[in-house]
C-alpha cells in the first residue's frame, strides 16, 4: 500500500552533482528531505507550502529536477516542489483535477514529462502531462485498474506503465504514449493478493509486484505484456509486500514487508537467487519502502517505528547500517526515494 517510486529514479539531470534522499511519513511535516553522501546530512527545511496530511509517498523526477509528495484524504493529494541542493522550491499549483482519495504511490515518467498517482477511490489511477507544472488530466484508461491504486510505475522507456492494485487481478498495464492504451492482458498466473508495490527493472525487461500473501514478491518477463512467472525465490519475505526495488544494475531485487526481517534482498539474473543476509541492525518494524541509489551502493528502507528510516551500504549484501539522520522523520515512513 505504499509506493516509493519505489522505488529508485535513475538517470542524472545536466548539472546535478548531489544526491538527496527523501522520505514520506505519517506526522507533519509529512515528508523529511536529506543531503545524501555515504550517508545522511542536515535536514532540509521543510517546504513553505505544507504537505496536506499524512505522507504516504514520494518521487523524484531527476529529468525535471521536482519532488512530488503524495497524501491522504485531504486534497490536493498530490504537491510537487521544484528541487535542488538548496532543498524544495515553492510549491507548483495543484492540478485542475486532483486525484480521488488517498495518493499511494507516485510516479514520473523517465523523460519528466509525465507524473502518475495511484488513488484511492474514482478511477484509482490520474496521470498528467509534466512541465513545470501540472497539465490537463490525461483520459483514464478504457480499463480502469479493478479497486484502489497502491503502487505505480512507468517502465524506463516510458512506453508502459503499470498499477499495482487491491483487487483481482491485482496488476493492471497499459502502454503509454502520451496517455493510455488498451490494457494488456493479465499475467497467466496473478500475484496471489493485493499488489501494494511494482517496479520495472532497469532494462525494462522485468516487471515486480510486492503482495500481501504468499509468494509476496511475483515477478515476470516483460516485452509489451507479461511473459510467464519467475520461480518463487527459495526463501520468501516473511509477510506483507509492501514495496519493490530493483538496483540500477538490475542485479539485484529488494522487497520491503512486514515481520522480521523487514526487508528481503535477491541477487537477480533473470530470477530471483539465494537471498542475501540480513542486515546485521534490522529496521525496528514493518518495512513499508525501499529505495537503492542511483550509484547502486546504498539501499534505504522505510519502516514503521523510530528512526522511521535505515540506510546501509550495498554491494552484493548490506554493509553496516549509517548512522541514522541526526532529524528523525516525525511519524512511520511510508515511501521513499532518492534524488542524483
Amino acid at each position: 500500500m505504499f509506493s516509493t517510486s519505489k522505488f529508485f529514479f535513475l538517470g542524472s539531470a545536466a548539472g546535478v552533482s548531489f544526491s538527496s534522499v527523501a522520505v514520506a511519513h505519517t506526522n507533519a511535516p509529512f515528508v523529511s528531505a536529506y543531503p545524501w553522501s555515504a550517508g545522511f546530512g542536515t535536514k532540509y527545511a521543510d517546504p513553505g507550502t505544507a504537505v496536506a496530511s499524512t505522507g504516504l509517498s514520494v518521487a523524484f523526477s531527476v529529468s525535471a529536477n521536482v519532488i512530488a509528495v503524495g497524501n491522504g484524504v485531504t486534497s490536493p493529494r498530490v504537491q510537487v516542489y521544484p528541487w535542488s541542493n538548496s532543498g524544495f522550491g515553492s510549491k507548483y499549483a495543484n492540478p485542475a483535477t486532483v486525484p480521488g482519495g488517498s495518493a499511494n504511490g507516485i510516479a514520473f515518467n523517465s523523460a519528466g514529462t509525465a507524473i502518475a498517482v495511484a488513488h484511492t477511490s474514482g478511477t484509482f489511477i490520474s496521470t498528467y502531462p509534466w512541465s513545470a507544472g501540472f497539465g490537463t488530466k490525461y483520459a483514464d484508461p478504457a480499463t480502469l485498474p479493478a479497486s484502489t491504486g497502491l503502487g505505480v510505475a512507468f517502465n524506463p522507456a516510458g512506453t508502459a506503465i503499470a498499477v499495482a492494485h487491491v483487487t483481482t487481478p491485482y496488476i493492471s498495464t497499459y502502454p503509454w504514449s502520451s496517455g493510455f492504451g488498451t490494457k494488456y492482458a493479465d499475467p497467466a498466473t496473478l500475484p496471489t493478493s493485493t499488489g501494494n508495490g511494482v517496479a520495472f527493472s532497469p532494462s525494462g525487461a522485468d516487471i515486480a509486484v510486492a503482495h500481501s500473501t504468499s509468494p509476496r514478491i511475483s515477478a515476470y518477463p516483460w516485452s509489451a505484456g507479461f511473459g510467464t512467472k519467475y520461480a518463487n525465490p527459495a526463501t520468501l519475505p516473511t509477510s506483507t509486500g509492501n514495496g519493490v526495488a530493483f538496483n540500477p544494475a538490475g542485479t539485484a531485487i529488494a522487497v520491503a514487508h512486514n515481520t522480521s526481517p523487514y526487508i528481503s534482498t535477491y541477487p537477480w539474473s533473470s530470477g530471483f537467487g539465494t537471498k542475501y543476509a540480513d542486515p546485521a541492525t534490522l529496521p525496528t518494524g514493518n518495512g513499508t519502502g525501499v529505495a537503492f541509489n542511483v550509484d547502486g551502493n546504498a539501499i534505504a528502507v522505510a519502516h514503521v517505528n523510530s528512526p522511521y528510516v535505515s540506510a546501509y551500504p550495498w554491494s552484493a549484501g548490506f554493509g553496516t547500517k549509517y548512522a541514522d539522520p541526526a532529524t528523525l522523520p516525525t511519524g512511520d515512513g511510508a515511501g521513499i526515494a532518492f534524488f542524483n
